[in-house]
């Protein structure tokens, strides 16, 4: 079979990639001009058919960026291949006026992904004369600057070091590449063999419980693992090693290493500020200017982790401590999330992610010299420059090109001009899947509040009553922005589940990270049962059968739900739970780890905190955990989870599946995809008894009937609240 995705046609094919690059692209252009763009591709039976696979082959964007001319622009798109168990990114450049396709200009490598299996955003540097993009990209095991002709010629690396490239910038001029590498690629190898052959002595830096030898995907191979941060962040061996300069002439591109005097100043940080200016949690420099954008968190904090609100100043410089705050009604006591400069303007864009909107967002403009604040924008979902949160809206002095989401329409990038707020779509390679969603199965937000007078939101996707019976309704809690394909970590396909006859609801945690743990979940958990009571007396969902799932601090409430409730008929979770093997495999870490344990559960040591580990820890409720439940956990954390995943399995209450290499989000798509129609098959079986009759189910579904002919658990009423 042909493949319809230009990248796997290209590879397929056996060319060369790393020799220039040119033909690669050409090959790409070829495939483009025949109208096969990086899309979903699906036969005809399938086009009435949301299917778990349809969701996970959505095309995402990386954060566009505008050209020094203001007339195109520069974006990554990634999309998962089932066959090859891989991801493919592609890098267009498309003029803003609307009249042309985007042009492929480069193949964009495998994503670089954080050590939570999350996408490292990609981002384009353009050269001033508007002639190439400049990238990060692994290919071929290494990490390089390539550079890609804006109007699709060829591409080709620049550094082709020995040592993979951390980051890159451009000279004001264009005329250098300046990069930054650590250890050589061979040192880190030598040093893994090294420890292999010699042994890995256990000290507080190394992951317990998980692969001590190339067992970790980061930066673009298997690799050794570190801890690093005071959480549970990753990097390979001889991460410490001290960084080095390098540079390109981009006219002969001979290389050479940059003395320490001629080094870049690093990214302006809260902590260059004068001392006297509160402490911002996100800053943007004017580009060629001195003033500084800042967000700060104000007001009292009250048991939360931050205080409650958001405060958008600026500073002329940051030998300056006199702030100037913007005092209009659009920018006081907002939920405000970006910020960045208008070029050649007085103003600061920046975004608003409402929480009372299902977070929503919208763009305003700030004058800086007026104090006069416009609209530019209202957004049903998310505006802004991708997945990541934090990515911004490529931006001109006369325009915005964001990438666009909502609850139930897949991203796609357009244009916004920022005077009039006019709205035009550049490229929609998802406009199938989303009109397919639109007719079989569309989101409408929903908006309650607690008997306690919280206020919660949610995007819910209803189901049709079958049979004169109102639907079952699968729940997941945590962040439901954007496109929702599974919530967060992307497991339970929402549509899917719909689509089948199971209603589906997607929760936002209320803002304001609460500091008491059982606060935290019992939150969570009233959120859950006044929706559910809501939902149940429109005639919506039949409440007798609930099921929920979460990854993360989704696993959590899931698993307080059900010890401290009898809402669920069935449950499943990515994620561990506090539990003794948490602390245990955690002993050699530093202080910062336990003080925070401390500080966001209220945890010591097991028998220094008995009463509050019995509190807190799932362990010590087994018994109380009624419902069936389903573990599909990553490799790198499923050791936490046994002593809790183990008793339910033993006792035929429980299936418990682990995916090899996987992190905190699992990321290769056949995993992916696996726990998608798991999840699908798993609630299906217990909310509607219904069992998929293709012969590779057949054993799974055995093991399930085996736990619904187990006894219940023997105490499982103790805990349920009325």
């Amino acid at each position: 079979m042909v493949s319809q995705y230009p990248i796997a046609r290209c590879l397929a094919a056996g060319v060369s990639r790393r020799a220039g690059g040119t033909a690669f692209v050409r090959a790409l252009l070829v495939a483009a001009a025949a109208g096969i763009v990086v899309a979903v591709g699906v036969s005809p039976a399938q086009a009435q058919t949301v299917s778990p696979r349809r969701l996970l082959e959505v095309v995402d964007f990386g954060p566009p960026v505008v050209s020094p001319d203001g007339r195109r622009v520069a974006f990554r798109v990634e999309q998962a291949s089932i066959e090859r168990n891989t991801w493919d990114t592609v890098w267009y450049v498309q003029e803003l006026d609307g009249g042309k396709a985007p042009r492929v200009v480069a193949h964009g490598g495998a994503p670089l992904r954080d050590s939570a299996g999350v996408t490292v955003p990609a981002t384009a540097v353009w050269s001033p004369d508007g002639r190439w993009i400049h990238y990060l990209a692994v290919l071929e095991g290494t990490i390089d600057v390539w550079r890609a002709a804006a109007d699709g010629a060829g591409a080709e690396p620049l550094t082709l070091d020995v040592a993979d490239v951390r980051g890159f910038l451009l000279s004001d001029d264009g005329q250098r590449l300046l990069y930054r590498v650590g250890a050589t690629r061979q040192e880190v190898i030598t040093e893994e063999q090294a420890e292999y052959d010699r042994g890995i002595r256990i000290d507080k830096a190394v992951p317990i419980g998980q692969g001590l030898f190339r067992s970790i995907n980061i930066e673009g191979r298997w690799a050794s693992q570190r801890y690093a941060g005071m959480w549970f962040g990753r990097a390979p061996l001889l991460a410490d090693t001290p960084e080095r300069w390098k540079a390109v002439d981009l006219l002969s591109l001979e290389r050479h290493e940059l003395p320490a005097s001629e080094w870049p100043p690093r990214p302006l940080e809260p902590t260059d500020l004068d001392p006297g200016v509160p402490t911002p949690w996100r800053l943007a420099q004017e580009p060629g200017g001195e003033r500084i954008a800042l967000l700060t968190r104000v007001g009292h904090a009250n048991g939360f982790r931050d205080a409650p609100d958001v405060q958008l100043a600026i500073l002329t410089g940051t030998g300056n401590r006199r702030v100037t705050r913007c005092t209009a009604a659009l920018c006081t006591g907002k939920a405000i999330s970006g910020i960045q400069w208008r070029p050649g303007r007085d103003e600061v864009l920046f975004t608003i992610t409402d929480p009372d909107a299902g977070r929503a967002q919208s763009i305003h403009r700030w004058d800086v010299s007026t104090g006069e604040v416009h609209p530019v924008l209202q957004a049903q979902g998310v505006v802004n420059g991708g997945r990541d949160r934090a990515s911004t809206c490529g931006v001109s002095a006369m325009a915005l090109v964001c990438v666009a989401a909502e609850a139930d329409r897949p991203p796609w990038l357009e244009w916004i001009d920022l005077d009039s707020g006019q709205r035009q779509v550049l490229f929609d390679p998802n406009a199938a899947l989303a009109a397919d969603l639109a007719s079989a199965t569309s989101a409408r937000l929903l908006r309650w509040m607690e008997a306690g007078g919280q206020v919660f939101t949610g995007q819910f996707f209803p189901a049709r009553a079958r049979d004169g019976l109102p639907p079952p309704l699968f729940v997941t809690y945590y962040n439901c922005m954007g496109f929702l394909r599974g919530g967060v970590g992307d497991e339970w396909p929402l549509a899917s589940l719909a689509e089948q006859g199971v209603a589906a609801l997607c929760i936002n945690d209320p803002p304001g990270y609460l500091l008491d743990a059982v606060a935290r979940y019992d939150r969570a958990l009233s959120g859950v049962r006044s929706v559910v009571e809501l939902l149940a007396a429109k005639g919506e969902i039949d409440p007798a059968r609930i099921g929920m799932g979460g990854l993360s601090f989704g696993s959590e409430v899931t698993l307080w739900t059900a010890m401290h409730s009898d809402l669920l008929a069935a449950a499943s979770i990515t994620s561990p739970s506090i539990e003794p093997n948490y602390f245990l495999f955690s002993t050699l870490r530093d202080d910062a780890f336990f003080e925070e344990l401390q500080r966001a559960w209220g945890l010591g040591a097991p028998d220094a905190t008995p009463e509050r580990w019995q509190m807190i820890s799932p362990i010590h409720h087994i018994d109380r955990i009624g419902v069936p439940l389903l573990f599909q956990m990553p490799e790198q954390e499923y050791l936490y989870a046994l002593g809790l995943a183990l008793p339910l399995v033993r006792a035929h209450r429980a299936d418990l599946y682990v995916f090899p290499n996987e992190p905190h989000q699992k990321f290769q798509p056949r995993h992916k995809l696996a726990a998608y129609e798991r999840n699908l098959d798993w609630f299906r079986f217990w909310l509607q008894g219904h069992e998929d009759a293709h012969p590779a189910k057949a054993q799974q579904y055995l093991h399930w009937r085996t736990i619904r002919a187990a006894p219940p658990a023997r105490h499982a009423d103790a805990a349920k609240t009325p």
